[in-house]
């Protein structure tokens, strides 16, 4: 009997145990979250890890995410939004622009002149997002926050204060318009991602790149170029960005870990990451200034002439979202009026 009794004892302590350790296998989750900056850079460092935490504590500990910055689980930045479709990575952050014209509407807020308020434009994308983007060209993939950067604007080792400067020279382009854009002017763009821009400036491969001021600090572009050029009023252009979750490994989480994940994720985590990353562009600009570098600064009314030099890509860019089924100019009037109503909102 007692050793029938201690038998017993033992097969109902292992299946405890089983139990024990298939729960705690239910609820402990690791999500391996990837990117192309090193880690302190501004949005590693002020948006993504700001991210994680939250979800992590908002989580009671179940989820841990692992952060993997510069590329550092292989391939190159236009290969992210594939690696969150794809499962080599459960969450990623990359540029839209990476892939261009694959996720045509988000280039409504790449377009020149097109913003003013990093934090109205973040609101307006995500709100556009989930109307009209979510489950259709982005329905491969499970999106938690869409943004855009400050104001996008030249870093190049001669003077540029008119569109006729940057005739002859070679001028890192971030997207498929800011490439547009520079062709329009006479420049020749050249196709690389963020990380690759100190090399290409070093190395003589561009005489300038198109960035905002805030990652600057980071690619040690003021060391490698001596003059700035920024515009008043709205944007020379801006990038868009997703943070992006592969859609299997979302859906498969229990309801309580998704929520987690929901809490912090959306319109006002949008508005949150495109302000934070346009609030860094201050401290960037200083650092240069510290330098004694030259900042040129285009006023509204010299901006004039740069956008009757651009204004051919909005009539491009209109029909070729016709081409594509979509209404280009309806997606512009409906980003204006969201970025208005925004602003509206938070005077």
């Amino acid at each position: 009997m007692t050793t029938r009794r201690t038998i017993l004892n033992l097969i109902g302590g292992v299946a405890a145990a089983a139990l024990t350790a298939g729960a705690a296998m239910a609820q402990d989750v690791t999500l391996r979250m990837h990117q192309f900056l090193p880690p302190q850079a501004n949005v590693p460092k002020l948006v993504l890890d700001v991210w994680a935490d939250a979800v992590e504590k908002d989580s009671g500990g179940k989820i841990k995410i692992e952060r993997y910055p510069s590329m550092q689980l292989g391939g190159k930045p236009p290969e992210l939004m594939d690696q969150a479709i794809d499962g080599v990575a459960d969450i990623v952050w990359t540029v839209v622009g990476y892939t261009p014209g694959r996720y045509p509407s988000t280039e409504v807020f790449e377009l020149p002149f097109m913003v003013e308020d990093a934090r109205a434009a973040s609101y307006a994308y995500w709100k556009m997002f989930d109307a009209n983007m979510k489950d259709t060209e982005f329905k491969n993939v499970h999106i938690l926050g869409t943004w855009v950067h400050g104001p996008g604007m030249f870093h190049t080792n001669k003077p540029v204060a008119k569109p006729s400067d940057l005739e002859g020279m070679k001028i890192r382009g971030g997207s498929r318009l800011v490439n547009e854009l520079l062709t329009l002017t006479g420049a020749t763009p050249v196709g690389m991602p963020v990380p690759a821009v100190p090399e290409g400036l070093s190395k003589g491969v561009i005489d300038g790149t198109t960035i905002p001021w805030e990652v600057t600090a980071a690619l040690k572009v003021p060391e490698l170029v001596d003059n700035h050029t920024e515009f008043e009023g709205p944007a020379l252009y801006n990038l868009t960005f997703v943070l992006a979750m592969n859609k299997p490994r979302y859906d498969s989480l229990p309801d309580d870990l998704k929520a987690a994940i929901d809490k912090n994720s959306g319109l006002d985590f949008s508005v949150f990451a495109g302000g934070t990353q346009a609030d860094s562009d201050g401290p960037a600009r200083e650092a240069a200034v510290a330098r004694g570098n030259n900042i040129i600064t285009v006023s509204e009314a010299d901006a004039q002439e740069w956008k009757t030099v651009v204004q051919p890509i909005y009539d491009t860019w209109i029909a070729d979202m016709a081409k594509r089924g979509l209404d280009g100019q309806a997606m512009i009037d409906e980003a204006r009026a969201l970025m208005e109503e925004y602003k509206k909102n938070n005077m």
